[in-house]
Order: C-alpha cells, then structure tokens, then sequence
C-alpha cells in the first residue's frame, strides 16, 4: 500500500505545494495516518491525543477478559503481520502491545502530542485553526479525524446510581485498585464487555450477578493458542502470515455479506449456529429460556464466545432477568422487590456511539458548526467527507463499516482514499476539497433504503440503530466497500 499511496500522491520527490497536517487521535487509526503520511513525504504533521498514552479503545479498555471478536491475524495492519499473536483471538493487552511496537518502530510515537485534547478546529482563510486544552495553537491545511466510535463511555439512567456504597466504575474506565476476588461482582449489560467480563471474574467472585435487560445470541467460537513451534514457523516464513490474513479477510467477508442481507442463507447458517449452541450448551430449561432472544441473530452485534454459557451455569453465578428498579448503598433493587447485596458493580453499559469527533468544537465554511450540520444526525459521504467542512477527513466516520467488517481493513481502504483526495490538494488542482451536498444526500438515501434489507432491522434495539430506527452503519457487501475505496468520484467533490 505504500507504493501505493506514494503514487498516489505524487511522492515527495514531486513535490507540490507545502501541506501541513493534523492527525486527531493516535488509536489504531491514528497509527496508520502517521505511517502512511510519512511514507507519503507529506511529514509536516501532528498526532493529537487527549490522553498520555496511544492505543485508543485498547488503551482505554482494560477489563477482564478483554478481547478481540475479530482474528489476530486480521486485526492487525496489512504491513505490519505478527507472529506472536498467542491465541486466534488475542486478549486485548496483546494488541495494544502490537499498537505501541508498530508506533515505535516506525517512529510514529515521536509525532504525537500526547495528553492534550483538541477542543476547537474552525476553517478559516482556507486553513484549519486548532486549539488544544493546553493552550496549544495549530495551523494546518488538512484535519484527519481518526477519533474512533466507540470511546465516549454511556452511564444508565438508573434512579440511585450515586448512591451505591461499594466500589462502582464503568467498564472502560476499570479500577484495578478494586479487589475481586472473594467479593460479591455485579455486571449490568449483556454485550459483548459483559459477556467476557462475565467468562474472567465468575470462578473469582463469591458470588456474581448478571443484570440482563435483553438476552443475546451467542455465538460459539474456540480460542486455541498458537503453540510456539507455530509462532516460529511464522517468524521464518511471513508470507504465510499475509496468506492467512487474505485467506481470513475472505471469511470475514462473508459474515459481512450474511449480515447485510437479513434473508441469506449464509445468515440462516450463523442463526442456526447460535441456536444450537443455546440448546446444547445451557441445561437447564428455565436458565435456557431466560437466555433465549426473542429477535434474530446478529440483529444486534454477534457475540463470540466459547464459554458464556458454561460461566453462567456455575453455582455461584445467577443470572438476573427482573428489571432493575433503582441502586441503593447495599446494591441493586429489582423490580420483584429482591435486594441484591453486591461489593462490585461493573457499568458494562456502552458507548455513545453518535459522538464520533464531539465534544471537540468544529466550524467549517462561514462558522457553520458540526452540531449544525449534525442537527438530525451524523452524516457523511462514504463516512469520510462533509460538505462545508474542506479538507476534513473521517476515518470510520459515520455511517461507516463499524458492525460488520475488521476495522483496520476499513481504515486502510479509506486512508488510500483520503490520501488520493489530498493529493489533489498537495499537486495544487485545488486548495479546498470536500463532498458536495448532493452527492451526501444521494449517498444517504441509497444507503438508507439498502439498510432496510439487512439483519439490523428485523425487530431489536441496538447500538447500531439511529433515532428513525435505521442502522448508522455500511448495508453492502465489502465487495462494494473496496470498490467505492478504489478511487474518490470527481463529480462527488467540490474542488475550488
């Protein structure tokens, strides 16, 4: 790819007028942008990070039994394969371990402002204004948001939360402080953060309740470890590590295409799964029952796990169906009247998934603002460019493939897209660049009515549903994704 992007750029050795760029947020994202920039010659450019450390949601996650729903040897950079990923879906401090070495070794981690959040970015005399919590002024030609989705934690409206007299935290911001073991552990959520929280702390716990509000399908997926023979065999020979990545992009794939097409028989097959799994595996017909969706699988995001049900079953787990009626200083009162007494309660209830770049201030052309532009909801063409907003890039921006493809994967195909669009600004063809309204709004309304078909609405509640009950996410298959990477559509752009 960076033959690639250098081409597509014109390379350094070209020229072209000087750019300066920003990068915000030095996530899995952000890491590619610097790459790719400097392997570019575009090297006139800043990371921006709010917090002390790069890493994104695997900086910030760091609960028990954090892991990866998608394959190691797919989340990981297509030019930066590793052989020592320990199992087929590696546990989470294992990624941000690969995030820090990749920054490193390329030397990424030199260009990051670390711990110093952007809180306005204003277009203005054809430049970006930035300015930072710190103080700090920038002034840039082109903004690359690469802030990621899921990272402004949610907190339940649950009358009482501040009461609880225990130890209390939201599952993204873990206190490692707090003692587990031996304890009384409450989880309230069912996602996936639950589920795995769930699998890590039961057999530690003296007792542990799982509040459910909403049952989940399940998926049943083992996690071998890569024995060590194999992650040397990997180390001699790293073209069987591209191999294996291209062989699972392809598998992958066709989840993708499954969930984007609600009657699929490939999407029958992953239902079926799921159902089986729940039969077999929960013995208890009650328990089974309690656990059992009422909506379709996938039509929330798939869960993958290999031992959810057997933690649930254990005699010191219980799983608790009653509605949570208030939180009181000695635990959880449900609906049914029950106290139940907890020492730990554990907030695995989400994310805001629409605050995409927000709380961060942005102005474009003549001071429209984003909550402005966003009135109805976030919008972009392709996730990627707003107009009004030039020379303002979105990698996995809104409406992107968030739900059903590898987010790295994603996030290359749109860096090669930017980096064609910023090109037109480096060579001088122009000197403002971003999508036009009409080709926003055409965009939108195909991708509106394609969402219809998929297993996102067939009759649940998720993360992935905007406020007209439409999934915020890409309804084709990846096949169409790459395609629409390939090149930008001039007549998409205004270019002054």
């Amino acid at each position: 790819m960076a033959d690639e992007v250098t081409r597509a750029t014109g390379g350094s050795e070209e020229g072209g007028r000087p750019l300066r760029l920003a990068v915000i947020g030095a996530g899995m994202a952000g890491i590619l942008s610097g790459i790719k920039l400097t392997e570019a010659g575009l090297d006139d450019f800043t990371i921006y990070e709010k917090a002390d450390r790069l890493g994104g949601t695997w900086r910030e996650n760091t609960y028990p039994g954090l892991a990866c729903d998608v394959p190691s040897q797919l989340y990981c950079y297509s030019f930066a394969p590793n052989p020592d990923w320990s199992h087929l879906f590696s546990p989470g401090p294992e990624i941000q371990s690969y995030l820090d070495r990749v920054a490193r070794e390329y030397g990424i981690d030199r260009r990051i402002r670390f711990g110093d959040e952007v809180t306005c970015c204003a277009f203005a005399d054809g430049r970006w204004q930035l300015e930072t919590a710190k103080g700090h002024h920038d002034e840039v030609d082109v903004v690359i948001a690469a802030t990621g989705v899921l990272h402004h934690p949610k907190l339940p409206e649950i009358r009482g939360l501040d009461s609880f007299e225990g130890a209390m935290f939201h599952s993204a911001r873990w206190d490692h402080a707090v003692p587990l073991d031996g304890v009384r552990i409450g989880v309230i959520g069912t996602g996936s953060t639950a589920v795995q929280i769930t699998s890590a702390l039961v057999e530690r716990a003296s007792h542990f309740s799982l509040f459910q509000r909403t049952a989940q399908w399940i998926m049943p997926q083992q996690n071998p470890a890569y024995t060590e023979e194999q992650k040397a065999e990997f180390r001699a020979h790293p073209e069987q590590l591209i191999d294996i990545h291209e062989k699972l992009s392809v598998l992958f794939a066709g989840f993708a295409n499954a969930v984007v097409d609600a009657d699929s028989a490939e999407m029958q097959d992953i239902e079926d799964a799921c159902r089986v799994n729940l039969e077999q595996n929960v013995h208890d017909p009650e328990l089974r029952e309690q656990l059992r969706p009422d909506y379709r699988a996938a039509c929330k995001r798939l869960i993958i796990s290999p031992d959810f049900y057997e933690a649930i079953q254990q005699p010191n787990a219980e799983l608790v169906t009653s509605g949570i009626e208030r939180i009181e200083p000695a635990g959880v009162r449900t609906r049914d009247g029950v106290l139940h007494e907890l020492d730990v309660l554990v907030l695995a209830t989400g994310f805001r998934a629409d605050a995409f770049m927000r709380p961060m201030r942005l102005l474009g052309r003549n001071g429209l603002t984003l909550d402005e532009a966003w009135a109805e909801r976030p919008n972009a063409y392709l996730s990627i460019s707003m107009p009004e907003f030039p020379n303002f890039f979105m990698l996995n921006g809104p409406n992107g493939p968030v739900g059903n493809f590898s987010l790295i994967d994603v996030a290359e195909l749109q860096f090669g897209y930017v980096m064609q669009l910023v090109d037109r600004l480096w060579s001088g063809e122009c000197r403002e660049i971003c999508a036009t309204r009409e080709a926003m709004d055409s965009f939108e309304a195909a991708r509106t009515e394609a969402a219809k078909r998929t297993i996102w609405t067939t009759g649940c509640r998720s993360w992935y549903l905007d406020d007209r009950g439409i999934p915020a996410t890409w309804p084709w298959p990846f096949t169409r994704f790459r395609e629409e990477m390939q090149a930008p559509d001039p007549a998409a752009y205004d270019c002054r």
